[in-house]
């Protein structure tokens, strides 16, 4: 969608020489990104340290002067004054200048949104979050949007200007080109109304994808899911959504639908797409308003109005019969999705995340004894996200400087000063 990493990606016809890198330009780039990685994968280093990407000292040398000159890099005291070294021609070093621009993490849900402003390597700079109203018009939804960015990068101290890279995540399928299919009650494009061109007029690269997605991304690399290859991440809130992970790789479909909830419509059990948070209140709730809470209990004391999941859970945790037979019937539901998607995609491990991880220990404990006689195959390991409510905002960091690295070189923010250029 106008991307500069999208036009990067794009194939040129090999008969139009004019626009075809000729091999000492390609040859170029790719010394360039074999030092980058290195940069960006470690902290300081040394000229010696890059020649591990497999180039000659001279090129070497030559490639760190260029990242320093285009800003990606930073030289700092050698290692005689850094005292690292003391004999002979000290080293020089440098590291990533993981300051000279910003990457932004969204989670912008239906109720929500959360902003997370990082440097280059992913370090949170500032974290700001705000309500969402999921009735609202596509126009006001980019425009929610834009203030949260914009709130964000100036608590930062940053703007627009000094994004490098964005992710937004968004509880819709979303496609390869970043866009939602349409849904019967126009949800989907109501929470994902165009952000994609709306956000790459400003920023250079920018990313939207589904949240059960990025909570996978998060979970994989520094959640319950680290190694695991094959991995079923459940966001469990105010309504289901998997981001479903098969030998390493990341499944979206054709529209992007790939774990979507509503078979579960049809599922014997489950019967709905509504979350794990949301049942646990429903159903406490529908205890107490018709009168069928033990009378004298801890919840029958709580009116209606007041219960939500967290209390359910907590009640639950202090012995109360009836928030205990609510978590039962929640545990039961959720042993029959574990069991669907063990069936259809045969994981090592399903993570519960987002929101409900906070309380799903409970739930996990009686839905591990509920799974085994409903699977042919054997059950997935049923685990806690240690993430939480941060998953999905942790996964679109990730996301948008995994993209800054695979574009960062192409960024006019970091192209070699002009004078510089006729050197190369």
């Amino acid at each position: 969608m106008g991307t500069i990493l999208q036009a990067g990606l794009r194939k040129v016809n090999p008969s139009m020489r004019s626009v075809t890198a000729d091999p000492p330009a390609a040859q170029r780039r790719s010394s360039l990104l074999a030092v980058l990685e290195i940069a960006w994968a470690s902290g300081p280093f040394t000229a010696t340290d890059a020649m591990t990407a497999g180039l000659t000292r001279s090129t070497t040398i030559d490639v760190l002067d260029e990242l320093r000159d285009r800003g990606l890099l930073r030289e700092l005291p050698n290692s005689r004054a850094a005292g690292e070294y003391s004999k002979g021609r000290p080293s020089r070093r440098f590291e990533l200048h993981a300051r000279a621009g910003v990457v932004v993490g969204m989670d912008a849900g239906a109720g929500h949104l959360t902003t997370v402003v990082a440097d280059l390597r992913g370090a949170t700079l500032v974290t700001r979050h705000r309500t969402a109203d999921n009735e609202e018009s596509a126009e006001s939804r980019r425009a929610t949007v834009a203030a949260a960015l914009d709130d964000a990068l100036a608590a930062a101290g940053r703007s627009r200007s000094e994004v490098v890279a964005l992710c937004v995540g968004v509880p819709a399928p979303v496609d390869a080109r970043g866009e939602s299919p349409p849904h019967r009650t126009g949800f989907w494009r109501r929470m994902n109304p165009g952000l994609l061109g709306m956000l790459a007029e400003s920023i250079p690269i920018v990313r939207v994808e589904n949240d059960a997605l990025l909570a996978a991304v998060a979970e994989r690399t520094i959640g319950a899911a680290i190694g695991v290859d094959d991995v079923v991440t459940l966001l469990g809130g105010d309504r289901l959504g998997a981001g479903i992970v098969v030998d390493g790789h990341l499944l979206r479909g054709a529209h992007g639908g790939v774990g979507e909830m509503v078979a579960f419509d049809h599922v014997p059990g489950v019967e709905s797409a509504d979350g794990l948070s949301g049942r646990l209140a429903d159903r406490a709730r529908t205890l107490v308003e018709e009168g069928l809470a033990t009378a004298g209990g801890a919840l029958a004391a709580v009116p209606a109005a007041r219960i939500d999941a967290p209390l359910v859970v907590r009640l639950a945790r202090e012995g109360d019969a009836d928030a205990l037979a609510v978590v039962r019937g929640v545990a039961a539901v959720l042993a029959e999705i574990t069991a669907v998607f063990g069936s259809l995609f045969d994981p090592a491990r399903v993570v519960v995340t987002g929101g409900v991880a906070a309380g799903a220990d409970l739930l996990i404990a009686q839905a591990r004894g509920m799974m085994p006689a409903q699977l042919d195959l054997p059950a997935p390991e049923l685990v806690a996200s240690e993430l939480g409510a941060e998953a999905v905002v942790a996964g679109a960091v990730f996301h948008a400087v995994h993209h800054a690295r695979a574009g960062a070189l192409d960024l006019p923010a970091f192209a070699l000063p002009a004078a510089e250029r006729s050197l190369v």
